[in-house]
């Protein structure tokens, strides 16, 4: 109960290589994350031959290839790479997860038992692919970079509709610019999303460093999603607006700290702090010497510390009141 699902987005950063890809699960398992996820698709499925590359691809990777064909083509893992993926997890204890990006993808994936579907932001206006994944009766994550709330209404109907029960589906707010801008990342739709379809929510982050995610868990996030690679120096499309091991470690620290923080609502005294109520408060005490049958006024009282006497909050009955003892100066009342 309100522990934060933190998936580490691995994706294409394995750039093709099965060690590598298994280097990064030992990188989100020792980072304490829940899941690890890669994708999962054909290239002549995903674009047509004469797709370009995203502007920050090009910059990326700057190999002088436009075609987002040639680079898909690179990255694919084929269904027995998966099947060692899945069993390398398994021996970590850390949930595998991939996102597909077409119905052969949706297929091979449901073959091999996973759980939990992951629907891309650029597939959020596919009624086709939606409606596969929605049959699947699977839980849901669903990402909503790039759509406005009627975008994101139009695909809840179309996978409940098709099968998938509300309570089963996490919508993630996010932007799919990499790196995104702060004063683009609009935080407060995550929150607005949660309420309008009163589904769980989370947040799908592409900034530079862990402040947004962090924050997102403090504004109620169940579900984070994060890229992570071995070194933003290496060649590929997603690598320099991942976060290194040392980063994603950071970074889960912080969201289980802010968990911890968040606490249970009900405002009293920590079991901490409360042995400071009587060094830190304070008592009504005598301002001066006073006799027993003395009146009690505000010239000979004081308020100082410790707070193991009687309350500052009963001056007013105290005052006028009558001395049943002697007092020195500075004893407790």
């Amino acid at each position: 109960m309100n522990k934060t699902f933190i998936i580490a987005e691995a994706g294409v950063n394995h750039n093709g290589s099965f060690d590598l890809a298994k280097k990064l699960i030992d990188v989100a398992y020792e980072a304490g994350v829940d899941a690890v996820k890669f994708q999962t698709f054909k290239a002549s499925n995903l674009v047509s031959k004469n797709a370009k590359k995203a502007q920050y691809q090009k910059t990326n990777m700057n190999d002088g290839d436009d075609s987002q064909f040639n680079m898909l083509k690179k990255l694919e893992l084929d269904i027995n790479t998966h099947k060692e993926l899945i069993s390398y997890c398994n021996s970590k204890n850390i949930m595998f997860l991939s996102t597909p990006f077409d119905h052969d993808s949706i297929e091979l994936l449901n073959g091999l038992g996973l759980e939990i579907f992951k629907i891309p932001s650029g597939e959020i206006t596919n009624l086709p692919y939606l409606r596969h994944i929605g049959k699947l009766n699977k839980k849901v994550i669903l990402s909503t970079g790039m759509a406005d709330i009627g975008e994101i209404e139009d695909a809840l109907d179309i996978l409940i509709e098709a099968g998938t029960q509300k309570e089963n589906i996490t919508v993630l707010h996010a932007n799919t610019m990499y790196p995104t801008p702060m004063e683009d990342v609009n935080l407060k739709a995550m929150v607005t999303i949660g309420n309008t379809f009163d589904v769980a929510f989370g947040y799908s982050d592409h900034t530079l460093g862990i402040e947004v995610p962090t924050a997102a868990v403090a504004m109620g996030a169940s579900c984070i999603e994060k890229h992570f690679t071995l070194d933003k120096t290496m060649e590929g499309p997603d690598h320099k607006a991942s976060l290194e091991p040392d980063e994603l470690k950071a970074m889960v620290s912080a969201i289980r700290n802010i968990e911890l923080a968040l606490g249970s609502s009900v405002k009293k005294p920590s079991k901490s702090e409360t042995p400071n109520i009587q060094i830190a408060r304070k008592s009504i005490v005598a301002k001066s010497a006073i006799k027993k049958g003395d009146l009690l006024s505000e010239t000979n009282l004081a308020i100082k510390r410790p707070g193991n006497g009687i309350s500052p909050m009963r001056w007013d009955e105290i005052v006028g009141s009558v001395a049943i003892q002697d007092y020195k100066e500075d004893e407790l009342i």
